[in-house]
């Protein structure tokens, strides 16, 4: 068998992976239907090992194969070629190892591009630039967009990032920690650090309790809800609908206040530790979450059936910044962009969570467009709302656990570890290696916005150029947690 079968967040020996000729190696990948979680290398000695893991939805399995290539003849035939879900894989294989993918389309670099890029260009009677950033307005990161226009109307948005580039996989690398992961992506704090521990806890054999696992997945849905408060607010601003923009941001202020009051921050930094959750979560405060989330699902209800009604809104939202399906699927979108299209992928329930199997979300009739990217945070607030009261309840039956375990210092060696969390973007994938030693050798991390960035792109074709803040909004997508 050419690939390894494996679960979310189970160890494997990384001797067990099979090593795949480059050229077999290819064949397969460019031809699956499954869709990459991770394609990375790795320095292994005199070569470069190429890692591939593969999610099969349906049966809730990761598929894990690797290839060898030498470091004196650093090149293969591109996947991309007959395969777009690896488009951005062989690009960043490129920039980090210097792997050349013979024959990929758009061969460009994806952070290290501050020394020289090449952009697309477009000429025609009429047709301009437009160069946006890398310095906005207000507090947002860096990254710079570039519009090819003929007139008002946008044929291409070309969008280069890197500026923050931290090397944050190396810094894992050498000194892992909770407090360096929750660290570099301020707005999914619960989702990095939950996918983190639990790689380290599969690494030193860990069994955190039920309860703590119970309280991470109320950290992670309360993320998810606050996130889509305020960005729904976000969205009616740029729109001038101020009301909405008003109530949405009140309302998510209610949400991280909780938080706060559970942890000691706003976004739970320190809430969760390998090993479990740093603060529990009692009766008392089982009560008041429930109290402050009936009164938040009233407010948002009211206020997103009261927006969807204006004709000002209607007018704004439908068929703006419209992506297929069919993109969808060819650029491997993920979380609640790939759902606002009709595209179902949704870890929570694709990896057979224990603590989700029994929820129902609500069903959702894309639309494709802002429409459908505001309409689809709502419902998801809501689900999220929801399954809390859900896991409240099942919380009442682990009181008596501990919220701590203690955590074994040494990490088993030739290991492999793929953890997949659903942030409030979408599909989180971390991947860690150990060598013989038991020490860390590769940690790869993947956040949605590494799909997502695209979809931006496909949504600004043959829109206005006005229509770009409110694509971009309705998107929203990480540039630190891209930059990496």
């Amino acid at each position: 068998m050419n690939y390894y079968v494996a679960k979310n967040n189970q160890r494997i020996n990384l001797l067990d992976i099979p090593t795949l000729d480059i050229e077999l190696f290819r064949a397969q990948l460019a031809l699956t239907n499954l869709r990459p979680l991770a394609y990375f290398g790795a320095d292994w000695g005199n070569d470069i090992k190429i890692f591939c893991a593969l999610a099969d939805d349906e049966k809730g399995e990761i598929l894990v194969s690797s290839s060898l290539i030498n470091k004196s003849n650093k090149e293969y035939e591109s996947i991309t070629k007959d395969n777009h879900h690896y488009h951005m894989f062989e690009r960043e294989l490129y920039e980090q190892f210097g792997i050349l993918p013979k024959g990929h389309p758009w061969l460009k670099p994806v952070r290290k591009n501050l020394d020289s890029y090449e952009f697309f260009e477009m000429e025609g009677e009429q047709t301009h630039q437009v160069a946006v950033g890398p310095i906005h307005a207000g507090v947002i990161e860096p990254g710079h967009f570039r519009f090819l226009c003929q007139g008002e109307k946008v044929y291409n948005l070309e969008i280069m990032l890197g500026y923050q580039h931290r090397g944050v996989e190396d810094l894992m690398v050498k000194n892992p920690s909770n407090s360096l992961v929750e660290s570099i992506c301020g707005d999914s704090v619960v989702a990095y650090n939950m996918a983190y521990s639990q790689i380290m806890e599969e690494l030193t054999n860990t069994k955190i309790t039920t309860k703590a696992k119970l309280i991470r997945r109320i950290a992670l849905e309360m993320e998810r809800a606050a996130i889509h408060i305020g960005d729904m607010g976000a969205i009616l601003g740029d729109i001038a609908y101020m009301m909405g923009k008003d109530v949405y941001a009140v309302t998510r202020t209610l949400v991280i206040n909780t938080m706060l009051e559970i942890s000691g921050s706003r976004f739970a930094r320190g809430l969760i530790e390998t090993g479990g959750v740093n603060f529990d979560i009692d009766n008392n405060m089982s009560q008041k979450i429930t109290h402050v989330l009936e009164g938040v699902k009233k407010t948002v209800d009211k206020m997103t059936k009261t927006a969807l009604k204006s004709a000002t809104v209607a007018s704004r939202f439908e068929k703006t910044g419209v992506v297929s399906l069919e993109t969808a699927q060819e650029l491997n979108l993920t979380g609640m962009i790939a759902r606002s299209c009709g595209l179902e992928v949704d870890s929570r329930f694709d990896f057979c969570d224990e603590f989700y199997k029994d929820f129902k979300k609500t069903p959702f009739r894309a639309t494709n467009d802002a429409y459908s990217r505001f309409k689809i945070r709502y419902v998801e607030t809501i689900d999220s709302i929801k399954f809390i009261n859900e896991l409240l309840k099942k919380l009442e039956n682990y009181k008596d656990e501990e919220i701590l375990v203690d955590v074994k210092t040494d990490l088993i060696p030739n290991s492999f570890v793929v953890s997949i969390v659903e942030s409030w973007r979408g599909e989180l994938v971390h991947v860690a290696t150990t060598n013989e030693e038991g020490k860390l050798s590769r940690y790869k991390i993947k956040d949605p916005s590494f799909n997502n960035w695209w979809g931006l792109s496909m949504a600004l074709r043959g829109n206005g150029i006005s229509d770009f803040p409110l694509c971009n909004k309705g998107f929203d997508l990480s540039y630190c947690g891209f930059d990496l």
